[in-house]
């Protein structure tokens, strides 16, 4: 059997659970878009979790220089594309991996010589894993039943424990900067219903000033002069700009609110892997 061109990702299922045991073993879950390297010899390609490719040369030049033939490594890509974090190696040399127990797979990849920008998953090894999450500001963390093989489906063999609630979400405007603030104030965003774009509030913090910079002018030849906002309260009436709703960004986020808007909300990353038609509230 050849090297598959293509392979469904496994998924986590969420857990609100706070659990620690010998039959499991946990990982830092990295906050970014999910990312299936192949390497036939000197040929990479990358995909998201919906097959859709990926342009990212420095990851892909590290994957070529791997000293295997053929390879297919599964990760997650931080927003800004600096590093791909490894966390399965699904196939190597003509070897299909996904068989084979969690703790082969994993032994597989730490032989690999990762080389900046990519890099290992980050083992946890601590009693309480999720308070390590916490204390040092991961989203989560993945627990991981040891012995499990890697199936294509969204599997009860793993879990992931969120410490921060995360949601997609599509730009439906923005707001002007104040102050010695550059490029925007505020991204205003929402969800679908149907075909109704529900408004869910604004996202003010999580990008430095060149992010700001750059997201404004990404969305300056979006703007249109009506809302695409169909349903929800609270939309500013003045120092906005409407645009044509195309942009998924990826918040993060503590809780929704009574009124159903975001509470405390910071802009994580913007997604290319994802439609902004599909994005709708998670549950």
């Amino acid at each position: 059997m050849g090297m598959p061109d293509w392979i469904e990702p496994m998924a986590a299922t969420l857990t609100h659970e706070r659990f620690a045991g010998p039959e499991w073993t946990f990982e830092h879950k990295v906050d970014g878009i999910r990312l299936l390297a192949f390497k036939r010899g000197a040929r990479v390609e990358l995909y998201s979790r919906n097959h859709l490719p990926q342009d990212v040369p420095a990851v892909a030049r590290a994957v070529a220089a791997l000293p295997c033939d053929e390879l297919i490594l599964d990760g997650e890509l931080e927003w800004n594309g600096s590093a791909f974090t490894v966390f399965d190696v699904l196939w190597r040399d003509g070897a299909d991996l996904r068989e084979r127990p969690i703790e082969e797979r994993r032994a597989v990849l730490d032989a690999l010589p990762l080389a900046s920008p990519l890099r290992r998953v980050v083992v946890v090894e601590d009693a309480a894993p999720w308070e390590r999450a916490a204390r040092e500001g991961w989203e989560g963390v993945i627990a991981k039943r040891r012995g499990s093989v890697y199936e294509s489906r969204r599997s009860p063999a793993w879990l992931k424990m969120k410490i921060e609630a995360t949601q997609e979400l599509v730009v439906g405007g923005f707001t002007d900067p104040r102050g010695k603030r550059k490029g925007l104030g505020a991204l205003l965003v929402g969800y679908y219903e149907g075909d109704a774009l529900v408004f869910a509030g604004k996202v003010g913090t999580g990008l430095d000033t060149a992010e700001l910079v750059a997201l404004r002018a990404r969305l300056d030849p979006l703007v249109q002069d009506a809302c695409p906002f169909t349903r929800g309260t609270g939309l500013p009436r003045s120092a906005r700009h409407w645009v044509r709703p195309e942009v998924v960004v990826q918040v993060a986020f503590m809780e929704w609110t009574g009124h159903d808007k975001l509470r405390h909300p910071r802009l994580v990353g913007i997604r290319s892997d994802k439609a902004a038609r599909d994005v709708v509230r998670e549950q």
